[in-house]
């Protein structure tokens, strides 16, 4: 057996399911030249994933059938490599919020500028969208086999729903889950939330969509507590280009301007 399947195999034994090429030149001591050819040898065979430059998945049997790690295996360790940070965000983390009413084709995650290039590699497929605002909160720890990773809480997972809407399927595709995300935000996570969250719009768009799903008014009610707090402006819900605000009739100010359906 080779040193880099020596390698794989002992960190299979402590659940780490990915490495650096620095990491593995360290432990095995051996010419680049072998290193590449190994490594281009497993790969081959699908035992390995080249996931980004210097930065591999170690593909196991269990998972070689359907051609994709989980995320939670690997995520915490690959923004540990690329030093910048991080945390599971949009349908990702709805899923992990037991919102998981779509089978989501790709994993996404929130991270800070600059901007990464999307992942697609066969089913490993990872879309990463910038915040220039970190939160200060409403970051939670969740665990698997492989360690503890970063997702955004349920709060915060519902904002950033709105506000990448336009990015990510439009308004009437992230109903299902604000609604199975309803039932895990806690008024604690969402006092957390106002407390620092700056995108005023979002906020309007989410404290409409809640009331039209009954979420309980001590959540809205915080919402609307924010927003009166200063100045806030008519918007539409599915912002259009030339299109005008019109007439709102709502505490929100938000013109809906579609018709809303969710298939749940």
């Amino acid at each position: 057996m080779s040193a880099v399947s020596d390698y794989i195999r002992q960190l299979q034994g402590y659940e780490e399911h990915a490495f650096s090429l620095e990491e593995l030149r360290t432990s095995t001591q051996v010419s680049d030249s072998t290193l590449r050819k190994e490594l281009n040898r497993l790969s081959a065979k699908g035992e390995v994933l080249n996931l980004r430059k210097g930065f591999f998945l170690i593909v196991s049997p269990r998972y070689q059938n359907v051609g994709k790690v989980p995320v939670q295996l690997y995520i915490d360790k690959l923004f540990q490599f690329l030093d910048k940070n991080y945390y599971v965000g949009l349908y990702s983390a709805a899923a992990f919020h037991g919102a998981a009413h779509q089978q989501i084709q790709q994993d996404y995650i929130i991270t800070v500028p600059p901007a990464l290039r999307a992942i697609n590699k066969g089913n490993t497929r990872l879309q990463f969208l910038n915040t220039k605002h970190w939160p200060e909160t409403n970051i939670v720890k969740h665990k698997s086999d492989a360690g503890l990773f970063n997702v955004s809480s349920p709060a915060l997972t519902a904002v950033d729903l709105v506000f990448h809407h336009s990015k990510i399927g439009g308004i009437n595709r992230i109903m299902a889950n604000l609604e199975e995300l309803a039932e895990e935000i806690k008024e604690k996570d969402m006092k957390d939330l106002l407390s620092w969250y700056p995108h005023i719009s979002a906020l309007q768009r989410l404290g409409y969509l809640l009331e039209e799903i009954d979420m309980s008014r001590s959540i809205t009610n915080l919402i609307e507590g924010k927003l009166s707090q200063g100045k806030y402006y008519p918007i539409l819900l599915s912002p259009k280009k030339d299109l005008m605000v019109g007439s709102t009739g709502n505490r929100w100010k938000v013109d809906v301007n579609l018709t809303l359906e969710s298939d749940l």
